[in-house]
């Protein structure tokens, strides 16, 4: 069994929203129809982790949202 370091800090879910964990790094954002509005991503910087929030276009094209210190406030994007 894996334990991840950054456990703590995975989503908290929002009424319409649903956050499945891919990977280590990787989350889908859907709505409970199962519409994919996007993904955030966890990557390091400066040794410390980052969450870049990406949303997913009609024409399954992405566009970057941003990039922040918190899961929570890369959720908040959504």
């Amino acid at each position: 069994m894996t334990t991840l370091d950054f456990a703590a800090s995975v989503p908290t879910i929002r009424p319409g929203l649903a956050a499945v964990q891919l990977h280590d790094e990787l989350w889908r954002l859907t709505r409970p129809g199962g519409e994919v509005l996007g993904y955030i991503e966890r990557f390091e910087e400066r040794g410390l982790p980052r969450y870049r929030a990406k949303r997913l276009l009609q024409q399954r094209r992405f566009l970057p949202v941003g990039e922040f210190w918190r899961f929570d406030d890369a959720l908040d994007c959504f």
